[in-house]
């Protein structure tokens, strides 16, 4: 096994690209398809794409595959409310709230298994 805080940077490095190449992806929509932020956005999930590979490398995909998605789809909701001045709904953030509790049973149950 890895060691865990290199783990948990990967997993954050991987949130992170994948957020903000979903951001880029929103920005560059309904312009030219080829403009900057379509290519950055495809840019920054080509990179995420290695850093998921490297967490897949070392631990169980049931594992990896809903924390990594989990909190991008959390992370890339709070983009869209403080970047892209989106909406969210009541029942959205309790949606986001579930996730999270989902995520931590998740992740707790790897590491009690330790």
């Amino acid at each position: 096994m890895s060691n865990p805080f290199i783990l948990m940077l990967l997993v954050l490095m991987s949130v992170t690209l994948n957020t903000t190449g979903q951001s880029l992806l929103k920005l560059g929509a309904g312009q030219n398809p080829l403009n900057l932020y379509l290519f950055s956005g495809l840019v920054a999930y080509g990179i995420s794409t290695i850093f998921y590979v490297a967490i897949l490398g070392k631990l169980n995909v049931s594992i990896v595959y809903p924390v990594v998605i989990g909190l991008t789809i959390i992370s890339t909701t709070f983009a869209g409310v403080f970047l892209l001045k989106e909406q969210v709904s009541t029942l959205q953030w309790l949606g986001i709230g579930l996730m999270l509790s989902g995520i931590s049973a998740i992740a707790l149950g790897k590491v009690a298994a330790l």
